[in-house]
């Protein structure tokens, strides 16, 4: 957890321009960059496109081929997992625990970082499946740009709470929050 500040971030919000993705302060124009992400989360920022699939068609046989396990919701064709289940499944791990349940407890893991710290939605309860593919091969993770991904983000939810009739606000704020201490 993290301690946000909201009302730094709506103050943010409201200086956000949508049309030149830049913040309007009073030390001029700025914005958050591809090299804040990388300075702030170590993330690469350049490699392969972070993208997936919106509609998975097996979900429950990607979850069991890369979770090793897979949530029971009632609807077998779900497209997000609940932090609660990660939780749930992958909080602890048996002392002798084979290099496949290691694997698997890893990527629960960065799905975690990924929906709930680098690119979480607005409702912060869920990761979308998505982003499980990506982890198939834990060596190439750090093949992806997932600064690109986090800032694309950041950007979209911006604009989009920018409209009058939005209550809340998803994307990287931790970001937000510590680059603006910088500014």
């Amino acid at each position: 957890m993290f301690d946000l500040r909201y009302d730094l971030i709506f103050a943010l919000v409201e200086r956000w321009s949508p049309e030149t993705h830049t913040f309007y302060l009073l030390c001029g124009e700025c914005t958050v960059t591809l090299e804040d992400v990388a300075l702030h989360f170590g993330l690469p920022i350049d490699g392969n496109v972070v993208t997936g699939v919106s509609a998975i068609a097996e979900p429950a046989a990607l979850c069991c081929s890369l979770l090793g396990a897979s949530p029971d919701d009632d609807e077998s064709n779900f497209s997000e997992l609940k932090f609660t289940w990660l939780k749930a499944n992958f909080e602890h791990l048996l002392v002798n625990a084979t290099e496949e349940e290691l694997m698997c407890a890893a990527r629960a893991y960065i799905m975690h970082i990924i929906g709930g710290v680098l690119m979480p939605n607005s409702n912060n309860n869920k990761v979308h499946l998505q982003y499980l593919p990506l982890l198939a091969y834990l060596s190439n993770v750090r093949s992806y740009s997932w600064g690109s991904a986090v800032l694309a983000m950041l950007y979209r939810e911006l604009c989009r709470t920018t409209k009058p009739d939005t209550v809340d606000i998803g994307g990287c704020l931790v970001l937000l929050q510590s680059w603006v201490g910088k500014v």
